[in-house]
């Protein structure tokens, strides 16, 4: 018992100061490597802006590996297939409820498997849209509609859907949003500016919030 206390004591103390973000690998054939730019972006942007101290190049990680606990926050995409085994699903809860954040923004078509693998870390839990009025869509910057929408694929709306643990947002998914396309270099998707900063600083809220809560 003494032993487990001492870990979560560590763990605490490193999540407390740390500013590490980390990439989840996963496994089930989805593109997690897709926007390679994209966090990086984010990083500089929030180190420019938000007075954080990012390390500039964001670790890979995987879902069932003991490595997530040493990053804070963790920042999962892709456009396909997602698969956590029991094991990897019981490691993330572990890292999550221990006081780590997820956040995965669907890069289109991601969107049915990430639900269903959910299920698997919080089996009690659905994922539940927080209103436009929640922190983290003005911590840093406002947004009053709630999540912005960055690239137009099918006409629907933007939507943020948490996870909570013990009051406290452990998970952020981004629908129909793909803020990750736009924190990508200029030339990949040729945005205009106003939408690329539009993206980041809803990235940078996102940053925030994770690192604050």
């Amino acid at each position: 018992m003494k032993t487990y206390l001492s870990f979560l004591f560590s763990l605490f103390t490193f999540f407390l100061f740390s500013q590490e973000i980390a990439i989840l690998k996963y496994k089930g054939g989805g593109d997690w490597y897709s926007n390679p730019t994209a966090l990086p972006n984010l990083i500089t942007f929030c180190n420019n802006n938000i007075n954080t101290k990012l390390t500039a190049k964001p670790e890979t990680v995987e879902a069932g590996s003991l490595d997530i606990f040493q990053f804070p926050f963790l920042h999962m995409t892709g456009h396909g297939n997602v698969f956590f085994s029991e094991a990897e699903a019981e490691n993330l809860r572990n890292y999550l409820i221990s006081g780590g954040f997820l956040h995965i923004d669907d890069n289109y078509g991601m969107q049915p498997y990430i639900v269903k693998e959910l299920k698997k870390v919080f089996p009690n839990q659905e994922l539940t849209e927080l209103p436009a009025n929640h922190g983290i869509f003005n911590i840093a910057y406002s947004f009053p509609k709630g999540l912005p929408k960055i690239h137009e694929h099918d006409g629907k709306r933007p939507q943020a859907f948490g996870l909570f643990h013990e009051n406290r947002l452990v998970l952020l998914f981004t629908v129909e949003s793909d803020l990750g396309d736009g924190w990508e270099d200029p030339a990949v998707h040729n945005d205009p500016a106003a939408v690329r900063q539009k993206a980041l600083q809803m990235g940078a809220n996102i940053i925030k919030y994770a690192f604050s809560n």
